[in-house]
Order: C-alpha cells, then structure tokens, then sequence
C-alpha cells in the first residue's frame, strides 16, 4: 500500500514529469536577503596607463583609497614615465608645505625651549652669555628664510655716530649679513676657528668688513646665508663644549678688546640692530628682544660707558675731568635709569673708568626708555634727539649722552 505523498523540501521546486519548471515562480522579498539568490559581482575592470597615471595627483597627496594606492604603486614599478612624474608630484606637495610662520609670537621659540629643558635638562647647556647671540641669530635667520631673490637685493642704510656726527653706509640685504659674517669672524679667530676672510684678513672690524665687500663677488646674494648661519651655530657650539672659564677669552676688535662674554652679547646686540635695518627696508615689523635678554646688552653699553667716556675725552671731544680720581676710589657719578622691558639702573663713573661709582657723589640723572636707549647706542639717533629726562649736571649729561653714540660704528 502506498502511504500519503511526502510534502515537497521546502526551498525546492515541485519536480514535475519532464524535470524542473522552465518557468520559475514569482520571488518575494525573503528570497532577496538569501545569499543563495545574490548576483554574482561583476569582474573588477583592469586598471589602463591612463586610469592608474590620473590617479597619480591624488597619491602624491595621499588623497587614494587602499585598493588605489597599491594599483598606484604597483604600477610604479613597471613604468619609469610615471614613477618620475610621481617623484615630481611629491617634490611639489613638499612645497604646499611652508615653513615657520614669521608671525608667531616672539617669545614661544624660548618657551618651548624652556618647558623641554625644564624636563630634561640639556647635558651640554648654553652659556647664559651666548643665549642672546642665539636667540637672535635665530630671529634674524627666520626672517631671512622666507625673501625671494629680490628681496635680498633691497638697499638697506646702515647709520652709526663717528666723532660728533651721524654716518650711513648702502648696502643690500646680503651686504648686511656679508658684514655681520666678517665681524662674527673675531669670535672664530678667539676661539681657534677658521677665519671666514682667510689668514690674511685685517684686524679691525670696520676694515674688515670693507675689505669682504670690495672682494667679494659682486653683488654678494642669498648664498650668504648658509655660511653665515652655519658659524654662527659653530660658536654657539664651540663655546658650549669649552667649559668654564672661556668667557674671560680675550676678542680683540683693533682698536679695542672685549672678554668673549661681552662679545658674544655685543654680537647680539648688532644682530638685531641689523635685522631691524633689514626689516625696515622690506617694511616688515620686528620686535626687540626678550627683557632679560636685552637688560643683558643695555647692561654691557652701561658698563662701557666710562671707557668711551674717557676716550672721547683723549680725543678732546668731553670735557676734561673734574679731578682725579684713584683706582678704586669713589668719584663723581651720573645715575642712569633705563625704563621699560629690559630696564634698569646704573651708576656711571665720570672722571675715570677705574673710579668706584657712588651714590653719595652722583651729579646728574638721566631716564630713558629701553628701547630708545638702544637706538642711541646703535647711532640710530643723534643725542640731540634722544628723548630723555634730565636733572644735574648739563655738561656731565651731555658727554654721556654723547659717549653712548659713540659705541656705535659701521
């Protein structure tokens, strides 16, 4: 006996005689979720020279997908005309790139500095002496990082106060950075490196930069940086290995001397007083240096004072000393009072540099802002038009005054 008919599988079709329905059934929604009933996915068409070479832009600036890139580079390897076409496109995405804004704020580089040190102290730190010539160094090359060609072509005037008047003397921007290569060159001499004029360079530093300008290969451009970058660096690293007691090292200038201390901090004074020259030339603002720093260098023009005090006075350019003074002894004084970021105060010795200033033997006070001071002892201004306040002496004000003109020069 033939028991009842077992239901058909479920998912299959009703075999019927002559083999499956040539005609399939109507499909509901449930079918499309089942993976059995999926299309097959099309081939991936081959990527062309044309296809993988347009996306060539793209993976320069990492803009592909994953599956895009290996095609890319893949491709790279077999054909030489696009792998030097992705070369040139990477070179131009590194330019997209520019370097250091020129507007950050003046005092982050020292910050960052500071909170790295702060955590891990330097095993080879600065010198304090030489931080200013660093810092400004630095300055002065960020701005110079970004001028074109014609830019290092500008005419700058560098001014400075001779005897009892005002000089100036044209040059280009890579003419100013000529001259603070020749004179930083001192300091290399003191320290046992290479002359950047050669062994038979002169002594002075005024001669010696106008025996680099008339030598040089006219006009002087934009390859003057790097060298004179790259001795910077070296007498900053130089004076860091040296230990203690190198900043007593005599620097002989010609017509004077300065222990290496005091020239490291005259170096960085004359830094940015030239950097300010050049950006006045190309009209771009630049900021004085940070107060500790520049307390540094109006310090080292206040103790100079005397001694260009009394070498004016040899040369019958002040009034002759009131008396004599003793090595030692207490004399008369003029009190200076600097104002501002950097400021100050000072007791100057008048009648002799080995005279011990005294409060109780101070003749005449003068207060100036910092910046205006620095202006002054840079020949920036005459001491006629200094802005300063006077009390005392007239005679002992206007020979300091005048003195501090006179540390000025080209």
């Amino acid at each position: 006996m033939n028991g009842p008919a077992d239901p058909p599988d479920e998912g299959h079709e009703e075999q019927r005689p002559g083999g499956p329905s040539r005609i399939p059934g109507p499909r509901g929604a449930a079918d499309d979720l089942d993976p059995r009933h999926a299309p097959e996915p099309l081939p991936e068409p081959p990527r062309t020279h044309a296809v993988l070479k347009s996306l060539l832009g793209a993976w320069a600036l990492a803009a592909c997908s994953a599956e895009e890139t290996e095609a890319v580079e893949d491709h790279l390897t077999e054909c030489a005309q696009c792998a030097e076409e992705a070369l040139r496109l990477r070179d131009a995405v590194g330019l997209l790139h520019p370097e250091d804004n020129l507007d950050l704020k003046p005092l982050l580089r020292s910050r960052v500095l500071e909170d790295c040190l702060g955590r891990r102290p330097a095993r080879i730190p600065v010198p304090a002496w030489a931080n200013p010539y660093d810092t400004e160094t630095a300055r002065l090359d960020a701005l110079l990082r970004d001028f074109g060609d014609s830019e290092w072509q500008t005419p700058v005037r560098l001014k400075w106060f001779e005897e009892e008047q005002r000089r100036s003397r044209r040059t280009t921007v890579a003419g100013v950075i000529g001259h603070l290569l020749t004179v930083d060159g001192l300091i290399a001499t003191a320290l046992g490196l290479d002359d950047p004029l050669g062994p038979e360079a002169p002594a002075g530093a005024t001669d010696r930069t106008e025996h680099y300008w008339s030598s040089a290969e006219q006009p002087i451009t934009r390859r003057i940086r790097e060298p004179w970058r790259e001795q910077g660096h070296t007498l900053v690293r130089t004076v860091s290995f040296a230990g203690r007691g190198v900043g007593e090292l005599p620097v002989d200038y010609g017509a004077f001397a300065l222990p290496l201390g005091d020239a490291f901090l005259e170096r960085a004074f004359e830094c940015w007083v030239h950097a300010w020259d050049i950006a006045e030339a190309v009209d771009y603002p630049y900021d004085p240096p940070s107060g500790p720093h520049l307390h540094r260098m109006i310090d080292l023009a206040a103790r100079l004072l005397p001694s260009a005090l009394a070498h004016r006075r040899r040369a019958g350019l002040a009034a002759p000393a009131r008396g004599l003074v003793a090595a030692g002894a207490p004399g008369r004084t003029l009190h200076l009072e600097i104002e501002g970021a950097g400021g100050g105060s000072w007791d100057i010795a008048l009648d002799s540099p080995a005279a011990k200033p005294s409060a109780e033997h101070t003749v005449a006070q003068i207060a100036m802002d910092g910046a205006e001071f620095c202006q002054l002892a840079a020949g920036h201004i005459s001491p006629e038009e200094a802005a300063v306040g006077q009390h005392g002496d007239r005679e002992a004000i206007r020979d300091v005054l005048f003195a501090a003109a006179s540390l000025s020069r080209l």
